[in-house]
């Protein structure tokens, strides 16, 4: 399925995305269920307690009776009480529950986002990400945390204020009920500027998280071209953009709730006006007026929350619509129906009229064809551009293909376990990342498979040993975000480290001797040699002294497989590599 546009999803997508997170609902519909009845009788709580103290005023003015007072405090107490009791209790059942809903949303989604292909990560800002995982699915607890149980509570209270003050005079409550168009009109208009709001604020708030991901992360290379000044005019011209979203969304309501409010004693002002002069007619009693006028201030209350739980029910979707772009989007690289489980891998790699562009149509490789043995070492040399690095990722399946085919051990890679097959295949790029936690679980990547001592013999195996030791606290020390306390050659032979840990049959290198010095390159060629003995090994190199020793190397110019051969076999060609040979000789010297 195709990235959806966010921006213009349409009303039925809308609808969608509720009933979707209604869904998220089903496991503790129960303890909702719960809610609306405590919520039921917190309705019926705030409509007796007026009718109680009214009932109160019409008895003493006939009897005169204190009792009357005493009775309905304790009668009033009680009430209250309970309210306290049911308030707290229907808080947080729909806190905890609805706690537990996000959390759900918020481990589907992470999963999802792992199950989705490169390609997919190639073309997504990686702060949109992290503000769909945080602040989009924190703006659904709202909705599932007060939302919908405070409408269901709204929508009950303005039914029950209405009939009741139809039985108790209906021609009293139809002047009550005079300003209600007006308060309808500005309740549409009310909401649909506030959803307008929040989808900006979304926006802009995505847009600021993106700009810091990417410019946080690059934060040296600003500051070693001096760009920080405008970098931060970036920023400025970003924040203020988001300060408008929300100061807008705050006017909407600014504007709105002094209104309804005003509103609200306009209607009152009438309706004490009208029944004053009832009561001195006799038409009505003291106490009924004063559960008007009581009503007629709990009446306008729940409109006004209504219009603003709507509008905060539309921030909650707007957030739900981002999110399902996401847990919508579908993998690129699909594991097959039943895929194929091999005993082992050993290593076989062909391709075969192999096509391939990432974007589908722009081909970086074009009709490429060889066959790689288990155990052999070969090496893909080539101009920038030229498609080695491509290949190394269709090895892992990482990208599909367009045309053509490649195998593993003889089965197309398409039906193979997509976990076995990259289990099986150990990657060592030039670009490390380092994880935050610790030298340990850097090498071991949480694989409690992997013990200590083969952490230890791994490290010692290409000689990170060296380092690591000299550290105050060995293999447990403290690793910072992308291992920026290291320098690049002890991050690169972290990740050689990590590499053999994991023991795989297909070893993939891709420059990655480039960010080593001279020293260091010596010391970890022998632990290679040893590696690559009874593994297949790929590398892709720059430096053609690095893989003069190969079984076999794979030139490569624009897409296409031109030669292919030992050093010595290419250099007696006199085509391509030789000329690439010479050149290299030639900068050296």
């Amino acid at each position: 399925m195709g990235t959806l546009n966010e921006d213009t999803l349409e009303s039925e997508y809308r609808g969608s995305a509720l009933l979707r997170l209604l869904s998220y609902m089903k496991p503790y519909l129960g303890w909702f269920f719960l809610c609306l009845a405590l919520i039921l009788a917190l309705t019926g709580f705030d409509l007796y307690r007026p009718m109680l103290i009214g009932d109160a005023i019409d008895l003493f003015e006939a009897e005169g009776d204190y009792d009357v007072i005493v009775e309905t405090a304790v009668k009033y107490s009680i009430v209250l009480l309970l309210s306290v009791i049911f308030n707290i209790s229907q808080t947080w059942i729909l806190q905890k529950t609805g706690q537990r809903i996000i959390l759900t949303i918020r481990r589907q989604l992470y999963v999802h986002i792992q199950s989705l292909s490169s390609r997919y990560f190639d073309l997504t800002p990686v702060g949109k990400l992290v503000t769909r995982v945080t602040n989009d699915v924190e703006a659904l607890n709202e909705m599932y945390s007060g939302i919908l149980v405070r409408l269901f509570r709204n929508v009950v209270k303005i039914a029950g204020l209405a009939v009741i003050m139809l039985l108790l005079d209906w021609r009293l409550a139809l002047i009550s009920f005079v300003l209600l168009p007006v308060v309808a009109a500005l309740t549409v208009i009310f909401r649909r500027l506030a959803r307008q709001t929040y989808r900006l604020s979304r926006t802009r708030l995505t847009d600021l998280n993106t700009f810091l991901s990417e410019n946080i992360s690059g934060m040296r290379i600003i500051q070693i071209f001096g760009r920080e000044k405008r970098k931060y005019e970036e920023f400025d011209e970003k924040s203020k953009k988001l300060y408008n979203a929300y100061y807008r969304e705050m006017m909407v309501f600014a504007v709105f709730r002094p209104i309804i409010y005003m509103l609200s004693v306009l209607s009152l002002m009438i309706v004490l006006g009208t029944g004053s002069r009832e009561v001195t007619d006799s038409v009505i009693s003291i106490g009924t007026l004063y559960i008007f006028a009581q009503y007629i201030q709990s009446f306008f209350d729940p409109i006004q929350e209504l219009a603003e739980q709507f509008s905060t029910l539309q921030s909650s979707l707007a957030s739900a619509e981002k999110i399902f772009t996401i847990l919508d989007e579908e993998p690129a690289v699909k594991e097959a129906d039943n895929p194929v489980l091999l005993p082992s891998i050993t290593g076989r790699i062909e391709f075969s009229h192999v096509w391939f562009a990432y974007d589908g149509e722009n081909y970086v490789l074009r009709d490429v064809s060889f066959v790689i043995e288990p155990g052999s070492k070969v090496a893909f040399v080539g101009a920038t551009g030229a498609g080695k690095t491509s290949i190394l990722n269709l090895i892992g399946r990482y990208y599909d293909i367009q045309k053509g085919n490649i195998y593993i051990d003889g089965v197309d890679i398409r039906l193979l376990d997509k976990k076995q097959l990259r289990g099986a295949i150990g990657q060592m790029q030039q670009d490390v990342f380092i994880f935050e936690g610790t030298v340990e679980s850097n090498i071991r990547l949480y694989d409690q498979e992997i013990t200590d001592d083969e952490v230890k013999a791994a490290a010692e195996y290409v000689n990170a040993s060296r380092f690591i030791e000299k550290l105050p606290e060995k293999y447990k020390e403290p690793v910072s975000e992308r291992g920026s306390t290291f320098s690049a050659g002890e991050r690169q032979l972290l990740s050689f480290a990590r590499t053999l840990a994991h023991k795989p049959s297909i070893l993939v290198m891709d420059e990655a001797t480039a960010n080593i010095d001279t020293e260091t390159e010596l010391l970890i060629q022998e632990a290679l040699e040893k590696l690559m003995e009874g593994r297949t090994a790929i590398m892709v190199a720059h430096r053609l002294s690095t893989i003069q020793h190969a079984d076999c190397i794979m030139v490569m110019h624009k897409g296409k497989l031109r030669e292919q051969g030992t050093h010595q076999q290419l250099l007696a060609q006199g085509g391509i590599y030789k000329k690439l040979y010479e050149l290299q000789i030639h900068r050296e010297a």
